[in-house]
C-alpha cells in the first residue's frame, strides 16, 4: 500500500492567514533572512498584504516559503522571500517552490514579466530556471544581490 505524501504546498492570500500562521511565516523568514544571514533589513516592507504566499510543509512543519507579488501597472510579478529551512536544503525544495510559483505566474499573470532580486551566489540557480541578470550586483543591507528577469 502506497504511503501518503507527508509534504504539502499551500497558497494563501494575506487575509487567509490566522494570527498564529502569520506569526509562524514571519518568524520563519526572520530566522533565515535576518538571523542566519546577519542582515538587519526591513522584512516587513508593505508588500505582504497584496502578495500570494506559498508555504511548504513536511509533516506539519513549515520548511519552505516564497511570495508572489503582482505589480499590475508595471506588467510584472515578483517572486521573493524564497526560503528553505537549513536542514532541508540541497534536496530540490527551492526548485519545487520556484516551479510552483512560475506555474501560477504563467496561469494568473500570462502577460506579465517575472522578476526577482537574487542573492548573487544564487544567480546560477535562477539562471537554470530561465532568469537572466538585469543589473550589476548591489548591496542590500549587507547581502550582495542582483536583479533578474524571466520572460515567457
Amino acid at each position: 500500500m502506497k504511503q501518503p505524501d507527508p509534504t504539502h504546498l499551500e497558497w494563501l492570500g494575506f487575509a487567509d492567514f490566522s494570527a498564529a500562521l502569520l506569526y509562524e511565516a514571519l518568524r520563519f523568514r526572520q530566522s533565515i533572512f535576518v538571523v542566519e544571514q546577519h542582515s538587519a533589513y526591513a522584512d516587513l516592507d508593505g508588500l505582504d498584504q497584496r502578495a500570494r504566499h506559498l508555504l511548504w510543509r513536511n509533516a506539519g512543519v513549515l520548511g519552505g516559503y516564497l511570495r508572489l507579488v503582482p505589480f499590475e501597472t508595471e506588467g510584472r510579478v515578483a517572486i521573493g522571500r524564497v526560503a528553505v529551512a537549513p536542514e532541508l536544503r540541497h534536496r530540490g525544495l527551492a526548485r519545487r517552490l520556484m516551479a510552483e510559483a512560475l506555474t501560477i505566474s504563467a496561469r494568473d499573470y500570462p502577460r506579465h514579466t517575472v522578476t526577482l532580486s537574487a542573492q548573487t551566489y544564487l544567480a546560477p540557480f535562477y539562471e537554470r530556471l530561465g532568469f537572466v541578470m538585469m543589473s550589476a550586483p548591489y548591496d542590500d543591507c549587507g547581502v550582495p544581490h542582483i536583479e533578474m528577469i524571466r520572460r515567457g
